[in-house]
């Protein structure tokens, strides 16, 4: 197998940060956009949140398929293909009449966005096989995420007040273009020497899953839980679960393989993405329309106050990664569910005061970004380590999907409570994510991921020190 000398594998390093980069800083300039859309297409709340999930719904639902289609006809090629597609989506969102035609451009560039994150870290599971430069990799493309939510608030905030909100879309414009040169030049091919089958029973499951769940959360508010329509949605999600397990547990190979769950650590890693990532959704869909409406601040004042946070975002995840490789994911893990636990707790306090003081607000976003800076690196390092490198993009793919099913749920969830007027609800529902990640960490992190038999996981190349936890 081809390995790349030691400046072109950081070359392919910059490169697949560039492409999380173009992906995440879509996420946090979006969110400080969403009250100058609302006014510009006369959206409802439940429209921001469509223009938020419908990205996250597609992408849920595609990453898997994209993984391991990645790994069979070639990960350079599928990660160029998801780059044409973001990038060309993006123009078209920055050019959306209505919020009609902003949900389905950004269904689009989700297709296109499903190719990247799993894809990108395939390609570096491959390049950097041994486990501990692996895990500072990893706290490297964590810290791109810190930088993307670093830059977004407040890059987001001067194009909106300067320029507007589609300015925000066309910004990916340039970036997209940048990595598909930079790709073409420096990233080589590879693929799995055996590859995963396709299994589109199990991929239209998990669409109906994912879209009638959080259909039924969004539209229940207005409608009513027990209107004709919310109540199908919620059987057709039952049922779509009920038979997506049976059915993938029969395949050779699955799409979503439930056996990978019998594993503590892995289930747990799995579960909490979902948490953690439904309380960074929620939190700043919530605190977008809160800072901005309520409170009544401009939208470059919304990104700076915001900045306590995001520089959080940025210095934790190269710590975490030095810990995971070092010490385990355990550690990481709770200062994730104590940052974010004591956030939610904080921001509680904010629901009682029109007038929060700014040292008040400062230290909520502070915690939450202390929280959530640590909290990727464990995830990602457990899931990718779950696997056997032949299947890098299998395994990416699944810690990916739950990321996005957190943040879909989050928003449709966290949402629905600030639609309603209940913003301490929201607060509360973010403190219980915090909870949920605490006692996950304490109950299912330091055990060996669950291997397939006859499989070699990657688990069993570390050092004896990180097999014996």
């Amino acid at each position: 197998m081809y390995r790349p000398d030691g400046a072109r594998r950081s070359l392919v390093l910059a490169v697949c940060c560039l492409s999380v980069l173009l992906v995440s800083l879509d996420t946090t300039i979006l969110n400080v956009a969403l009250p100058a859309m609302r006014r510009d297409l006369g959206s409802s709340v439940a429209g921001l949140q469509w223009a938020l999930d419908a990205y996250t719904i597609v992408l849920a639902s595609l990453l898997t398929a994209a993984g391991s289609t990645a790994d069979r006809v070639g990960r350079r090629r599928i990660f160029q293909l998801g780059l044409v597609l973001f990038t060309g989506a993006s123009a078209l969102c920055g050019l959306a009449p209505s919020t009609g035609w902003l949900v389905l451009f950004r269904m689009v560039q989700a297709v296109g966005g499903s190719m990247l994150t799993p894809v990108a870290m395939a390609i570096l599971a491959n390049t950097f096989p041994d486990p501990r430069e692996r895990a500072r990799v990893i706290g490297v493309w964590g810290g791109v995420v810190g930088v993307s939510m670093a830059a977004g608030p407040v890059l987001g905030g001067a194009l909106v007040q300067s320029v507007g909100w589609r300015s925000v879309f066309c910004l990916n414009v340039p970036i997209g273009l940048a990595a598909l040169v930079l790709t073409a030049l420096f990233v080589p091919e590879s693929r799995a020497t055996r590859a995963r089958r396709a299994d589109p029973v199990g991929q239209v499951l998990v669409v109906v899953l994912l879209g009638a769940l959080t259909y039924a959360i969004i539209e229940a508010p207005g409608a009513g839980w027990t209107s004709p329509l919310i109540v199908v949605c919620l059987i057709a999600a039952a049922g779509a679960l009920g038979g997506l397990v049976p059915y993938e547990i029969r395949r050779a190979e699955p799409l979503i393989d439930p056996r990978l769950f019998r594993s503590a650590s892995f289930s747990g890693a799995t579960l909490t993405a979902v948490f953690a990532f439904a309380a960074l959704a929620g939190f700043l869909f919530a605190n977008a329309l809160y800072l901005q409406g309520e409170l009544g601040l401009s939208p470059l004042s919304a990104g700076l106050r915001l900045l306590p946070m995001a520089v959080l975002c940025l210095v934790c995840p190269p710590l975490s990664g030095r810990l995971v490789g070092s010490r385990g994911p355990r550690i990481p893990l709770l200062l994730a569910g104590t940052g974010i636990t004591a956030s939610g707790a904080l921001a509680v306090l904010t629901t009682h005061s029109t007038h929060p003081s700014y040292a008040h607000l400062s230290l909520t976003y502070a915690l939450f970004g202390l929280g959530f800076g640590f909290v990727n690196a464990p995830i990602t390092d457990t899931a990718v380590a779950g696997l056997p490198r032949a299947q890098a993009g299998l395994a990416a793919a699944l810690a990916a999907t739950s990321r996005q099913v957190g943040s879909a749920l989050g928003v449709a969830v966290i949402g629905a409570a600030v639609a309603t007027g209940t913003r301490a609800t929201a607060s509360w529902i973010i403190t219980g994510c915090g909870l949920a990640v605490l006692v996950l960490a304490t109950t299912t992190t330091g055990r060996r991921p669950y291997t397939a038999p006859g499989v070699e996981s990657a688990v069993s190349r570390t050092s004896p020190r990180e097999t014996a936890r």
